[in-house]
């Protein structure tokens, strides 16, 4: 079963805070969204494995770690995942980023696919899967689904706020997926939004209604 991971750094957990609050204006809200983004890839990051290599400093030669050649790229699901990508991108500049563009049925709450633009190698990187919102799941399992039909094997899903029913869903269809949140919140109700959650992300990130 793949893990879940909660990241209660205070840090992240003070700008949570500010996002989830209603007074935070949309600008505001970008930019803590992305500073989020960038300390969770910190944790996200953490299993990437090194190689020892020879650094010549002013001073001498030091023996040094760097990543070992991992390939990693970003996939936001659009169109909310976006305001996660830049974040992240200032700690893995190397990263591509692919995009996957799903929107769920308001009548029969279920994905519908409607964009996919990948990397050429996608199937030989690690994915990382970013939704602000894990709710009811079904646009990340949907995702998921994808990203293996195209031969990806290792996938990771990083969200800011997940709801318990999305992620017994991505569990359930998926357990092979680390999904990494900075919240899990209480539960959905009765329009699949989750309680108290933050609202629409994608809303409040562009400033639509």
């Amino acid at each position: 079963m793949g893990k879940v991971t909660v990241l209660d750094h205070p840090l992240i957990q003070h700008k949570l805070s500010l996002i989830r609050d209603e007074k935070t204006s949309s600008k505001e809200f970008r930019n803590l969204v992305e500073e989020v983004a960038m300390l969770m890839a910190y944790e996200v990051t953490r299993d990437f494995p090194l190689k020892e290599v020879e650094v010549k400093t002013p001073i001498a030669v030091a023996k040094t770690k760097r990543i070992a050649g991992r390939k990693v790229a970003l996939v936001p699901i659009l169109r909310a995942g976006l305001g996660m990508v830049d974040g992240m991108l200032r700690l893995i500049p190397a990263a591509k980023v692919g995009h996957i563009g799903l929107y769920r049925d308001h009548e029969t709450l279920k994905p519908v696919e409607y964009y996919c633009k990948m990397p050429a190698d996608v199937h030989e990187r690690d994915i990382i899967l970013i939704d602000p919102m894990l709710a009811t799941g079904g646009s990340a399992v949907a995702a998921i689904t994808f990203m293996k039909e195209r031969g990806v094997k290792s996938i990771k899903l990083m969200c800011l706020i997940a709801a318990p029913e999305g992620i017994a869903a991505v569990q359930q269809a998926h357990d092979d997926v680390d999904i990494f949140v900075a919240a899990v919140d209480d539960c959905l109700n009765e329009k699949a939004y989750i309680v108290p959650g933050l609202g629409d992300a994608g809303d409040r990130l562009f400033g639509t209604k």
